[in-house]
Protein backbone atom coordinates (compact mmCIF):
# COMPACT_ATOMS: atom_id res chain seq x y z
CA UNK A 1 0.00 0.00 0.00
CA UNK A 2 1.22 3.48 -0.86
CA UNK A 3 2.74 5.26 2.14
CA UNK A 4 0.61 8.37 1.54
CA UNK A 5 -2.62 6.33 1.82
CA UNK A 6 -1.71 4.51 5.03
CA UNK A 7 -2.79 7.31 7.43
CA UNK A 8 -6.18 7.67 5.70
CA UNK A 9 -6.79 3.91 5.69
CA UNK A 10 -5.74 3.62 9.35
CA UNK A 11 -8.05 6.49 10.35
CA UNK A 12 -11.04 4.94 8.57
CA UNK A 13 -10.34 1.54 10.10
CA UNK A 14 -10.10 3.02 13.59
CA UNK A 15 -13.04 5.44 13.44
CA UNK A 16 -15.52 3.51 11.29
CA UNK A 17 -14.45 -0.14 11.65
CA UNK A 18 -13.65 -0.14 7.96
CA UNK A 19 -11.99 -3.08 6.23
CA UNK A 20 -9.26 -2.28 3.69
CA UNK A 21 -8.16 -4.41 0.77
CA UNK A 22 -5.51 -3.83 -1.82
CA UNK A 23 -5.59 -5.30 -5.31
CA UNK A 24 -3.05 -4.44 -7.99
CA UNK A 25 -2.01 -1.28 -6.20
CA UNK A 26 -5.54 0.07 -5.68
CA UNK A 27 -6.95 0.42 -2.18
CA UNK A 28 -10.61 -0.32 -1.55
CA UNK A 29 -12.24 0.26 1.82
CA UNK A 30 -15.51 -1.41 2.81
CA UNK A 31 -17.74 0.69 5.06
CA UNK A 32 -21.15 0.26 6.62
CA UNK A 33 -24.00 2.34 5.12
CA UNK A 34 -24.41 4.58 8.16
CA UNK A 35 -20.74 5.66 8.08
CA UNK A 36 -20.34 6.61 4.41
CA UNK A 37 -21.07 10.34 4.82
CA UNK A 38 -18.74 10.76 7.79
CA UNK A 39 -16.02 8.74 6.04
CA UNK A 40 -16.27 10.88 2.89
CA UNK A 41 -16.15 14.05 5.00
CA UNK A 42 -13.08 12.74 6.86
CA UNK A 43 -11.29 11.89 3.62
CA UNK A 44 -12.11 15.30 2.15
CA UNK A 45 -11.33 17.47 5.17
CA UNK A 46 -8.40 15.65 6.77
CA UNK A 47 -6.70 13.80 3.92
CA UNK A 48 -7.28 16.02 0.88
CA UNK A 49 -9.53 13.76 -1.20
CA UNK A 50 -11.33 16.69 -2.77
CA UNK A 51 -13.16 15.14 -5.71
CA UNK A 52 -15.75 12.41 -6.10
CA UNK A 53 -14.49 10.92 -9.35
CA UNK A 54 -16.96 8.04 -9.55
CA UNK A 55 -20.04 6.69 -7.84
CA UNK A 56 -21.74 3.61 -9.23
CA UNK A 57 -23.33 0.35 -8.13
CA UNK A 58 -22.92 -3.39 -8.61
CA UNK A 59 -25.76 -5.92 -8.51
CA UNK A 60 -24.84 -9.36 -7.11
CA UNK A 61 -28.23 -10.98 -7.76
CA UNK A 62 -29.22 -13.79 -7.04
CA UNK A 63 -27.29 -13.07 -3.84
CA UNK A 64 -29.60 -11.01 -1.64
CA UNK A 65 -27.55 -10.09 1.44
CA UNK A 66 -26.04 -7.80 0.42
CA UNK A 67 -27.50 -7.65 -3.05
CA UNK A 68 -25.79 -4.41 -4.08
CA UNK A 69 -22.55 -2.58 -3.46
CA UNK A 70 -22.30 1.15 -4.07
CA UNK A 71 -18.77 2.00 -5.16
CA UNK A 72 -17.11 5.39 -4.69
CA UNK A 73 -13.75 6.58 -6.05
CA UNK A 74 -12.30 9.69 -4.46
CA UNK A 75 -9.37 11.63 -5.88
CA UNK A 76 -6.79 13.86 -4.23
CA UNK A 77 -5.44 16.55 -6.55
CA UNK A 78 -2.61 17.51 -4.19
CA UNK A 79 -1.36 13.93 -3.79
CA UNK A 80 -2.47 12.54 -7.16
CA UNK A 81 -4.08 9.51 -5.49
CA UNK A 82 -7.32 7.60 -5.77
CA UNK A 83 -9.02 5.73 -2.97
CA UNK A 84 -11.99 3.41 -3.36
CA UNK A 85 -14.92 2.98 -0.99
CA UNK A 86 -17.50 0.19 -1.09
CA UNK A 87 -20.78 0.07 0.80
CA UNK A 88 -22.87 -3.12 0.88
CA UNK A 89 -26.60 -2.41 0.48
CA UNK A 90 -29.42 -4.75 1.43
CA UNK A 91 -32.07 -5.67 -1.12
CA UNK A 92 -35.13 -4.64 0.91
CA UNK A 93 -35.25 -1.71 0.76
CA UNK A 94 -32.08 -0.68 -1.07
CA UNK A 95 -31.17 2.72 0.40
CA UNK A 96 -28.20 4.75 1.56
CA UNK A 97 -27.62 8.26 2.88
CA UNK A 98 -26.60 10.72 0.19
CA UNK A 99 -23.05 12.09 0.02
CA UNK A 100 -24.33 15.12 -1.87
CA UNK A 101 -23.65 17.32 1.18
CA UNK A 102 -19.96 16.40 1.01
CA UNK A 103 -19.51 16.20 -2.77
CA UNK A 104 -22.20 18.16 -4.68
CA UNK A 105 -21.52 16.27 -7.94
CA UNK A 106 -22.91 13.14 -6.22
CA UNK A 107 -26.33 14.54 -7.19
CA UNK A 108 -26.02 13.28 -10.76
CA UNK A 109 -24.29 10.02 -9.85
CA UNK A 110 -26.95 9.12 -7.31
CA UNK A 111 -29.76 9.98 -9.68
CA UNK A 112 -28.25 7.60 -12.22
CA UNK A 113 -27.85 4.85 -9.60
CA UNK A 114 -31.46 5.27 -8.54
CA UNK A 115 -32.64 5.27 -12.15
CA UNK A 116 -30.65 2.20 -13.21
CA UNK A 117 -30.53 0.11 -9.98
CA UNK A 118 -33.38 1.40 -7.81
CA UNK A 119 -31.15 2.27 -4.84
CA UNK A 120 -32.65 5.26 -2.98
CA UNK A 121 -30.55 7.96 -1.34
CA UNK A 122 -31.98 9.48 1.83
CA UNK A 123 -32.05 13.32 1.93
CA UNK A 124 -31.12 13.63 -1.75
CA UNK A 125 -32.18 17.03 -3.10
CA UNK A 126 -33.65 15.84 -6.42
CA UNK A 127 -33.97 12.07 -6.72
CA UNK A 128 -35.72 11.53 -10.06
CA UNK A 129 -34.96 9.74 -13.29
CA UNK A 130 -32.04 11.07 -15.29
CA UNK A 131 -31.53 8.55 -18.13
CA UNK A 132 -34.83 6.74 -18.59
CA UNK A 133 -38.15 8.43 -19.46
CA UNK A 134 -40.04 9.67 -16.39
CA UNK A 135 -42.82 7.09 -16.86
CA UNK A 136 -40.44 4.10 -17.22
CA UNK A 137 -41.15 1.19 -14.90
CA UNK A 138 -38.31 -0.74 -13.36
CA UNK A 139 -34.55 -0.32 -13.15
CA UNK A 140 -32.73 -1.68 -16.24
CA UNK A 141 -29.31 -2.48 -14.75
CA UNK A 142 -30.69 -4.87 -12.17
CA UNK A 143 -29.73 -8.41 -13.09
CA UNK A 144 -33.30 -9.63 -12.63
CA UNK A 145 -34.71 -7.03 -15.04
CA UNK A 146 -36.31 -8.76 -18.06
CA UNK A 147 -34.22 -8.41 -21.20
CA UNK A 148 -37.08 -8.28 -23.69
CA UNK A 149 -34.96 -8.84 -26.77
CA UNK A 150 -35.90 -10.45 -30.05
CA UNK A 151 -33.72 -13.12 -31.58
CA UNK A 152 -32.11 -12.09 -34.84
CA UNK A 153 -33.42 -13.99 -37.84
CA UNK A 154 -30.88 -15.48 -40.27
CA UNK A 155 -31.25 -17.97 -43.12
CA UNK A 156 -30.15 -20.90 -40.92
CA UNK A 157 -32.72 -20.20 -38.16
CA UNK A 158 -35.48 -18.49 -40.12
CA UNK A 159 -38.14 -21.15 -39.58
CA UNK A 160 -37.47 -21.53 -35.86
CA UNK A 161 -37.51 -17.77 -35.15
CA UNK A 162 -40.59 -17.27 -37.32
CA UNK A 163 -42.53 -19.79 -35.18
CA UNK A 164 -41.97 -17.72 -32.02
CA UNK A 165 -42.62 -14.29 -33.58
CA UNK A 166 -46.01 -12.68 -33.16
CA UNK A 167 -47.78 -12.31 -36.49
CA UNK A 168 -50.74 -10.05 -37.33
CA UNK A 169 -54.10 -11.74 -37.37
CA UNK A 170 -55.70 -11.87 -40.76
Amino acid sequence: MDEQLQPAVAALAERFSARAEEFRGEVSITLSPETIVAACRTLRDEFGFDMLALETAVDYWPQTEPRFHVVYRLYSFSRNHFIGLRVPVSENPPRLPTVETVFPNANWHEREIWDMFGISFDDHSDLRRILMPHDWEGHPLRKDYPLGYEEVQFTFNSDEVSQHKPHPKE
